[in-house]
């Protein structure tokens, strides 16, 4: 986009803006985001979901999964709401457009969130960090208390667009026993050990009780997506893929990623141990398999990717007893 271009988004805010700069920011594969600079001095982000800023080249979705790429303003407005009113702090929406009319996509304006990310305050000032931290546990707890009328994707699951024939632990054994097929061709010490990686996944599925109902989950809250603002407010970010699942997915990611710092966050939630033990296992192989798919392509970071793809195969032979 050009400075023309972005000039008619900020005159559409309400009480209209000037434009006096913009820059493209990273982290928009499927979408154009873009930080405008106001004549107030303020800033904001700015979304547009345009074929011609989508770098994806297979864009097929089966709306019943609830893993399918998420890329949207249904499914960002959608998630920003159901956020709100289980008490978690979403980026603020200025502005939606599905008119077309000032730009031809859908378009979102946005708070825009300066204080940088929770991960890096964690890393330079672990004292600072330590309220956010407690901001981000709450959020949690009441994501997890905050029960949805269906499994999916908050915008499907709330038009009931999408039915489903699975429960959130079929779901994920499904994915589990797809990605270990994928991956026990590439990786030599999984392959080797597929039957008994298989076995572990069925059973531990076998051992989980059925259950009716689901929490909203970011499903991938690391401190990476977290922001700050400029009080040094958390704030949840990169919410499109926020859907209606076992709140047990959602912790046992949280708890990897967070580190040291998880018991900071006061988690108040009862979590199943036998899902979680079904879904460490499961998820450790979909961070085999989609990073393995990331090295089939260009993407400039290999050693990072390799890295990732080595701790989570040690961790799956370990959870299945085949390390040597």
């Amino acid at each position: 986009m050009q400075h023309t271009d972005l000039a008619s988004f900020a005159a559409a805010l309400p009480g209209g803006r000037q434009l006096t700069g913009f820059e493209r920011l990273a982290g928009g594969s499927k979408k154009g985001v873009y930080r405008l600079m106001l004549d107030d001095a303020s800033s904001v982000v700015l979304y547009a979901w345009s074929a011609a800023e989508n770098y994806w080249t297979d864009n097929s979705t089966d709306p019943r999964d609830p893993f399918a790429e998420a890329s949207g303003l249904d499914l960002l407005e959608a998630a920003s709401l159901a956020l709100a009113e289980a008490g978690a702090r979403a980026p603020a929406l200025l502005l939606i457009d599905r008119s077309q009319s000032i730009y031809p996509a859908d378009i979102a304006i946005v708070e825009d969130l300066r204080g940088g990310t929770l991960e890096a305050m964690i890393s330079s000032d672990a004292g600072a960090a330590a309220a956010p931290l407690r901001t981000v546990g709450a959020m949690l707890n009441g994501m997890a208390k905050y029960r949805g009328p269906r499994l999916g994707k908050v915008a499907a699951a709330v038009a009931g667009s999408a039915p489903q024939d699975r429960n959130a632990e079929q779901i994920v054994l499904d994915q589990g026993l797809a990605h270990l097929v994928s991956v026990a061709t590439k990786v030599p010490e999984l392959g080797q050990a597929r039957e008994r990686i298989e076995g572990a996944l069925r059973e531990r599925h076998a051992r989980v009780r059925s259950r009716d109902w689901y929490s909203l989950i970011h499903g991938e809250l690391g401190a990476d997506h977290v922001m700050l603002d400029s009080d040094g407010r958390p704030v949840i970010i990169d919410i499109e893929g926020v859907m209606f699942f076992d709140a047990e997915w959602e912790h046992e990611f949280t708890r990897m990623r967070f580190g040291r710092s998880y018991e900071a966050l006061g988690i108040d939630v009862e979590l199943d141990p036998e899902r979680m033990a079904l879904y460490e296992l499961a998820r450790s192989l979909s961070l085999v398999e989609g990073p393995l798919r990331i090295l089939e392509t260009d993407f400039p970071d290999r050693d990072f990717m390799r890295g990732i793809v080595t701790w989570h195969t040690g961790k799956v032979l370990r959870l299945t007893g085949t390390a040597t």
